[in-house]
């Protein structure tokens, strides 16, 4: 049976798609799906694109948001 260190070793060598299916697969097992937070996510993201697309609500870029974010931590 392989150590820890040797298993890391092992999926670091891997091409990057295999690393992210091991990232994805390990994340499961700690953070198993649930079916109705996925229904509520799916929720909000098609309210969310509706408000983008029916102009309600304007889009901010990602380095806006971290810009504020840094700003007002004092970073």
């Amino acid at each position: 049976m392989h150590g820890t260190k040797e298993i890391i070793e092992e999926a670091q060598a891997l091409p990057v798609e295999q690393r992210a299916m091991v990232v994805d697969s390990l994340l499961r097992t700690l953070n198993p799906p649930d079916a109705e937070m996925d229904k509520e996510w799916i929720s909000v993201a098609k309210r969310r694109l509706s408000e983008l697309r029916s102009g309600r609500v304007n889009p901010v870029s990602g380095e806006e948001v971290f810009a504020k974010a840094r700003e007002r931590l004092g970073k």
